[in-house]
């Protein structure tokens, strides 16, 4: 849609990741699946054998006269662990790393600003990767919006 925009965050385990992003304002639409890896349309079960270099990730569709993408980026740090390297909490592996894979220079410049900020403040590296995006794969439509059909708000450990 004309005036829209995309982000695209992995921060782990997409499903409360894809809760929290769709709860804020001025965010229009969220969907979960892969991306940054190498193998034509992954399942889940592919993504889960880390062979396919892909992350779990979510593509998140805002009005940036709604919610700017530096909200996002920040709003992605606070989300996550972006010292933890290939894992969040129990869930383990390259599918997990935390990366923003930015749609234009403009979000790689604010994603790169926002990362050295946290970086500045944190006891331990932060490992969070900045990378161009690459095609996004869609996860098969039991993971779409998977809490709230359960009835959940989150799953925060």
């Amino acid at each position: 849609m004309p005036g829209m925009a995309r982000a695209t965050f992995a921060a782990g385990c997409f499903w409360g990741v894809e809760v929290d992003f769709r709860n804020v304002p001025g965010v229009t639409g969220t969907r979960v699946g892969y991306t940054g890896g190498h193998a034509e349309r992954p399942s889940y079960e592919d993504v889960c054998t880390g062979r396919t270099g892909h992350a779990e990730a979510v593509e998140v569709d805002f009005d940036p006269q709604q919610v700017g993408y530096r909200d996002l980026v920040e709003k992605f740090f606070e989300l996550h662990d972006p010292t933890q390297l290939n894992r969040q909490g129990p869930d383990v592996g390259t599918q997990y790393r935390t990366a923003i894979f930015t749609h234009d220079r403009e979000q790689e410049a604010v994603a790169a600003e926002v990362k050295a900020r946290v970086a500045a403040t944190s006891s331990r590296p932060v490992v969070t990767e900045i990378l161009p995006a690459q095609e996004f794969w869609p996860a098969e439509e039991y993971h779409q919006q998977y809490l709230v059909k359960r009835g959940l708000a989150s799953c925060r450990i």
